[in-house]
């Protein structure tokens, strides 16, 4: 691989001794790997796919994380499994960030730089449909692919909001018990499968980044509660965003302490030398902090299987000051429980039409505040159950479907993702061939059916159809059909 001249220079400086073994990694191709998703309940079960896929040894930091065969003539990403949401394709070292801390169920987390989702949609796994999961992205292209990775996953209870993250801070002064920064940064870990990174490599963008970086740590720390959590993550080589970047922030907020994670299966890594610590003195004036900067984690891929990470868990001390919103006018009245005369309802009324729909479908309970916004009926997460004013908000948690003409409820392909399969009364099961005929949209032969149904490969959801006169009529979203 043809590497940048400075960059090879700059890390046969740091890795020495090391660095021949570190620059035959780029000669081996890099093993891909995937995340099965818990949140489907009962439906996930990893001997339905493991021989399908060829998937091999887990990833041995992250939970349901599993390398599989780059070879395996059953391409990952373009199976039915992969858009019922059963994995998440995604690189095993940023399988770590997520991973340094474990989220309790009932928890309020974000993740600040989310897109495209890997990250958020393991903590959502963690959180396992209770608490809050604040998912941003400054980006609105990037925000929208993150929603709908959010809504394939089959989580509840995301709010995923599109914004610069010092333009939270009014929104969620000191809201957060656990945050995850996944900066953006100059890429160098993933040039072995970006080439994109490769060609717009500089030391003026490392230096572009780590500014960057130490501004979004700044509105992080304001985010965060006193006693809470807050992993920073990069996907590359350089001091200068990864050692240098906590250094800066950690002389700036003595509330803030770098503390190894709780996490046994990352310690084990640490142990059997696949996660290495951080180094000190690859900074200047490292030596100052030098135990905390030791405490920070690094992959490299010539110790394991993955690319290039680097990892750090930061404390804040309970004592720190709390920040307070400032004071907002107060919201508007809600209107009644009534029609305005033009069809559009009051959310409790809408739910209501829900609530005589989903009777039919499934006994399962679903948890939160309904939220209307115009003809579009959300359930809306208990510890956020009304939008901020000012808020960019691409999804306020579980979208259950659309009001049509105020007395008639059509479903959302969220909630078909969301329910529990083994609760679901009607469902429809297709083979492999149906299934991706679904996808791309075409109806599906079916006999002596009527209603709404999930339709479901192997048991797992694809999405709905409503059947009618021996066909079910297709119901996947066009926008994601194939």
């Amino acid at each position: 691989m043809n590497l940048p001249e400075a960059f090879r220079a700059r890390m046969k400086m740091m890795l020495g001794d090391e660095y021949d073994a570190f620059l035959s990694s780029y000669d081996r191709p890099s093993t891909p790997s995937l995340r099965l998703n818990p949140l489907k309940k009962n439906n996930i079960c990893l001997s339905d796919v493991s021989e399908l896929m060829c998937i091999g040894e887990r990833v041995p930091w992250a939970e349901n994380g599993y390398y599989y065969d780059p070879e395996s003539k059953t391409r990952p990403g373009k199976h039915p499994y992969h858009e019922s949401g059963t994995y998440y394709i995604q690189e095993a070292s940023a399988m770590l960030p997520a991973s340094l801390f474990q989220p309790s169920e009932g928890d309020k987390v974000l993740d600040l730089c989310a897109a495209p989702g890997g990250k958020s949609t393991q903590l959502a796994a963690a959180l396992n449909g209770h608490g809050l999961l604040v998912s941003n992205e400054i980006h609105p292209q990037r925000a929208a692919i993150l929603s709908q990775n959010i809504e394939r996953m089959g989580i509840v209870n995301a709010v995923v909001t599109c914004h610069a993250p010092s333009e939270l801070v009014p929104h969620f002064p000191c809201f957060f018990d656990k945050i995850v920064v996944d900066a953006p940064c100059s890429g160098e870990g993933m040039f072995r499968k970006e080439e994109q990174a490769l060609t717009m490599w500089s030391q003026e963008n490392v230096d572009l980044c780590a500014e960057r970086q130490k501004d979004i740590l700044e509105s992080a720390a304001k985010l965060l509660k006193p006693d809470g959590y807050l992993t920073y993550s990069t996907c590359t080589f350089a001091p200068e965003e990864n050692e240098g970047v906590i250094l800066h922030f950690i002389r700036n907020h003595p509330e803030f302490e770098v503390v190894l994670p709780k996490n046994q299966a990352v310690l084990e890594c640490i142990e059997k030398g696949l996660i290495a610590g951080g180094r000190p003195e690859w900074v200047e004036g490292g030596e100052e902090l030098a135990e905390q900067l030791k405490r920070t984690l690094r992959v490299f891929p010539h110790h394991a299987d993955g690319e290039g990470h680097f990892a750090a868990l930061l404390h804040k001390s309970a004592d720190a000051p709390i920040i307070t919103a400032k004071e907002r006018k107060p919201e508007k009245k809600k209107p009644k429980d009534k029609s305005n005369g033009r069809g559009q309802l009051s959310p409790e009324s809408a739910y209501k039409l829900f609530l005589d729909y989903i009777k039919g479908v499934t006994d399962e309970e679903l948890d939160g505040v309904p939220c209307l916004f115009g003809e579009q009926l959300y359930l809306c997460p208990r510890d956020l159950t009304s939008p901020r004013e000012g808020l960019r908000t691409l999804r306020h948690g579980l979208h259950l479907g659309t009001v049509i003409n105020g007395n008639r409820f059509e479903p959302s392909h969220a909630l078909a993702q969301a329910l529990d399969l083994t609760r679901v009364k009607k469902t429809f099961s297709v083979d492999f061939e149906s299934a991706c005929s679904y996808l791309r949209g075409n109806v599906v032969p079916c006999d002596n059916e009527k209603g709404w149904h999930v339709v479901a490969h192997n048991s797992f959801p694809l999405g709905w159809g409503k059947a009618s006169d021996g066909m079910m009529k297709n119901h996947y979203p066009k926008g994601l059909r194939k």
